[in-house]
């Protein structure tokens, strides 16, 4: 049988996994609860106030930022192993 979590547990559960960029997997394995029970509590609190729109809205930024980031360092990592011609400036 599970362990029983108080409500304020459910919440902030549900407020790390919609705010943290960490994926749901991660957050119930930090938090020691299963993936599908996390996934209920996120779909229970969905609609509520516990994460403000303020919060939300920086998470969704947050989410872009680290794309972004991913994007440009990958980028980065061709363009320093391109071993294309010298140009003739550089000779």
């Amino acid at each position: 049988m599970g362990m029983g979590r108080t409500d304020e547990f459910r919440k902030d559960a549900v407020r790390i996994a919609l705010t943290s960029g960490l994926t749901r997997r991660q957050v119930a394995d930090d938090l020691g609860v299963g993936l599908s029970t996390l996934n209920n509590w996120v779909n229970a609190h969905r609609d509520t106030d516990v994460v403000s729109p303020e919060e939300r809205e920086l998470a969704l930024e947050n989410e872009r930022l680290r794309r972004e980031n991913r994007i440009l360092k990958e980028a980065r990592d061709i363009l320093k192993n391109y071993s294309g011609p010298t140009p003739a400036c550089a000779r």
